[in-house]
């Protein structure tokens, strides 16, 4: 069944005038389980704070999030969140980030251990693990914090631009990795980028939002098979379609008036 989001709204009383900022107006979708969905849109307009209304860390000011066709309980359903800047702990190894899920839920250290090792074995990073975050590539800090996520075995996994901030090969070869892993244990991931050709490469559906406050105007398919070429008639194709739909909603109706 997968997650639903029913009819979403979301504001904030600004701090320094008292007005009222609607951030969130209305938004529905039913994101399926185990699909891979992309979020784009103007740049403040309130992708992130969805992701932190889903992750339980804001509250909506109305609608309903359902996993599964039930409210999330956030004691029981775990939801995995992603930021762009890491988030690693300075003062914690590889090892010890890797762990902190398990610790914080209490698993005995040699299980934890033995867990963290598993990923670290597995993302590339043997030979780091007692590494601090300032030795490690942004690469590397990347997947120590997209496997900090996954060890507690999270239902949905929510990622906020996580590779915004790493140079292009990096990136790619991030994107890479990320569909290899989310093909072997098919998670359920909503993704928010600014990046159109990471989301059509990546995704298998691409929502399009509108200025804030946000409104969910556009969705494409991604059908394009998978490896996918990202130079290929079908990905370029799509590519604009959502370039074409990002720009219609960045143009300002008063300049096209005067045009």
């Amino acid at each position: 069944m997968g997650l639903e989001i029913i009819g979403l709204c979301k504001s904030f009383k600004d701090q320094k005038t008292s007005d009222i900022v609607e951030v969130l107006d209305d938004v529905h979708y039913h994101v399926h389980g185990g699909r891979f969905v992309s979020i784009v849109g103007p740049s403040g307009c309130g992708k992130t704070t969805l992701l932190r209304v889903i992750a339980g860390l804001e509250e909506p000011s109305s609608g309903n999030l359902l996993l599964e066709g039930r409210k999330i309980s956030y004691d029981v359903d775990r939801i995995g969140l992603v930021f762009q800047e890491y988030a690693l702990f300075p003062w914690r190894t590889t090892l010890e980030n890797i762990e902190l899920g398990l610790e914080i839920m209490e698993v005995p250290k040699e299980e934890r251990r033995a867990a963290a090792m598993d990923y670290i074995r597995s993302f590339g990073l043997k030979g780091f693990e007692n590494r601090y975050p300032h030795e490690l590539s942004g690469g590397m800090q990347q997947r120590v914090a997209i496997a900090r996520t996954l060890i507690t075995d999270p239902r949905v996994v929510l990622m906020d631009e996580p590779f915004g901030s790493l140079d292009s090969q990096t990136r790619n070869n991030l994107q890479s990795f990320l569909l290899a892993l989310w093909q072997k244990q098919k998670v359920t991931i909503i993704f928010v980028t600014h990046n159109v050709d990471e989301a059509v490469f990546l995704s298998d559906e691409v929502l399009v939002f509108s200025k804030r406050p946000a409104r969910l105007t556009n969705r494409f398919d991604i059908t394009a098979p998978r490896p996918r070429d990202r130079t290929s008639t079908e990905c370029n194709r799509m590519r604009k379609m959502i370039l074409d739909a990002l720009e219609a909603e960045r143009s300002d109706p008063l300049l096209t008036e005067k045009s």
